[in-house]
């Protein structure tokens, strides 16, 4: 009898875990606050104050614990948009656990070796898997949604990276924030600009190393950066006959000095 009553309570207990799990996950947090919270206190001008993080990672961690129990049947009821915005974050927030769980470095071209690079570390919890950044990037961002804008919004955690949000993406934002995300981007005359006078536009590397994602989406990648520039510059672009050049990419970690 004591045995039966044992497997019994045992079972309730488990079966009430499981229900509190998928209660959770269908009230998930879509504002994010959590890691809002974690971005305003560390994050400025796209700069992480890395050491300071480190010291106190429990807001972080308790967010990526939050998204752990997201259970895949729920996150495909989702919209569109609130599952990119989640997807975004992850890999944002899983980058900054990489980071922290490695420092103090220079750069996060350090971490791992010839074989087995930073983006191939299996550090992503998702869906109840481990996965790695590139495989959440290429094989489940790039290959599901067709949305060039999130190399905007996905930071690799270098300085050469478009800038990281002081606030986390979230789906009644999203299309405001990509864009805003690509006019900060190309507000940096280092990343990305024109020279009139020659004829060449000089662009981030991103451009070239997703090129298919930006001609896929709007033909060429000329046509896909106008809504970023001036009016007065894509009236010059639109006259020439410009060559693309692509400037340095900065590894080095966008670290708050």
């Amino acid at each position: 009898m004591i045995i039966k009553q044992t497997l019994f309570l045992s079972l309730l207990f488990l079966s009430l875990g499981v229900l509190n799990s998928r209660a959770y996950a269908k009230e998930f947090d879509h504002s994010h606050s959590a890691f809002a919270q974690v971005l305003q206190k560390y994050v400025k001008d796209g700069a992480v104050n890395y050491r300071s993080l480190k010291s106190d990672p429990r807001e972080l961690n308790s967010y990526l614990d939050q998204l752990v129990l997201v259970q895949e049947s729920e996150f495909n009821a989702w919209s569109k948009n609130q599952q990119l915005s989640f997807l975004i974050n992850l890999y944002n927030s899983s980058t900054l656990k990489l980071i922290i769980d490695h420092y103090p470095l220079k750069s996060i071209k350090d971490i791992g070796n010839v074989f087995k690079g930073p983006w191939d570390q299996p550090i992503v919890r998702l869906f109840g898997q481990t996965v790695t950044l590139n495989h959440l990037e290429h094989h489940i961002i790039r290959k599901k949604y067709e949305e060039p804008r999130v190399h905007f919004a996905l930071v690799c955690a270098a300085k050469g990276c478009p800038p990281l949000r002081e606030e986390p993406y979230i789906a009644k934002k999203l299309e405001e924030q990509f864009l805003d995300q690509g006019k900060k981007f190309f507000a940096t005359e280092q990343k990305n600009s024109i020279d009139n006078d020659q004829y060449i536009i000089y662009l981030s590397p991103i451009f070239d190393w997703f090129k298919e994602d930006f001609i896929k989406k709007s033909g060429s990648i000329l046509a896909f950066i106008q809504p970023y520039f001036s009016k007065d510059k894509v009236r010059e672009l639109l006259k020439g006959n410009f060559q693309i050049k692509y400037t340095y990419y900065d590894w080095s970690l966008n670290n708050a000095k």
